[in-house]
C-alpha cells in the first residue's frame, strides 16, 4: 500500500497542475458584424448650357528673399556669438532658407590689435561661428563658405576703440 502511495500521490499532483489551469473561465469575444459598404447613388446629370470654365488656382505669392544682413559683431580677442546676434541670425537664416540655391559667403574680420596670424586665426573663428549657428538653424552646409580676413579689410578706423569695435564683425554676402 505505501508503494501505491508513494507511485499514485505524485501522478496526481502532475494531473491535477496539467488540468487545473485549463479549467479557467474563457471570455466569449463577439466578432464585429461585417461592415458591407455600398456605392452612393449616382448624382442625377442636369444639364446645363455652357458652364464656365473653372478658373485655375492663383500662384502662391513667392516672396523675395532679403540679402541685405547686418553684420555680425564680436567682443575683443573673442569668437563667441554675442546676445545681441541671435536675432539678426534668425532673420539671416530666414531668408537664406527662402532660395536653398544661394550660396553665402561669411567674411570673419578683426581689428588691428594683435597679431596678422593670431587676427587671421581670430577671424576664422568668428566666421565658423555664424556658419554653425545658421547650421544648427536649418540653413544647407552647402550654401555657406566661410572665410578670415584678419585686419586685411577695414571698415572704420583702427586708431579709435568705436572703430575697432566696428572692425570685429562677420559679413554675410551672396555670392
Amino acid at each position: 500500500m505505501k508503494q501505491l502511495r508513494s507511485y499514485f500521490f505524485p501522478v496526481v499532483i502532475v494531473c491535477a497542475v496539467a488540468v487545473l489551469p485549463a479549467c479557467k473561465s474563457k471570455k466569449l469575444v463577439q466578432k464585429p458584424a461585417p461592415v458591407v459598404e455600398t456605392a452612393p447613388a449616382p448624382a442625377p446629370v442636369a444639364e446645363t448650357p455652357a458652364a464656365p470654365a473653372p478658373q485655375p488656382a492663383p500662384a502662391p505669392v513667392v516672396e523675395k528673399p532679403d540679402y541685405n544682413f547686418k553684420n555680425i559683431q564680436f567682443e575683443f580677442n573673442s569668437g563667441i556669438l554675442k546676445t545681441e546676434a541671435y536675432p539678426i541670425l534668425d532673420k539671416a537664416a530666414a531668408e537664406m532658407k527662402k532660395d536653398p540655391s544661394a550660396k553665402f559667403a561669411l567674411n570673419g574680420n578683426s581689428s588691428a590689435e594683435g597679431t596678422d596670424e593670431h587676427n587671421m586665426t581670430l577671424s576664422l573663428e568668428r566666421a565658423n561661428a555664424v556658419k554653425t549657428y545658421l547650421v544648427n538653424s536649418g540653413v544647407s552646409i552647402d550654401a555657406l563658405t566661410a572665410k578670415g580676413f584678419g585686419e586685411t579689410k577695414p571698415i572704420a578706423n583702427n586708431t579709435t576703440e568705436e572703430g575697432r569695435s566696428l572692425n570685429r564683425r562677420v559679413e554675410i554676402k551672396k555670392q
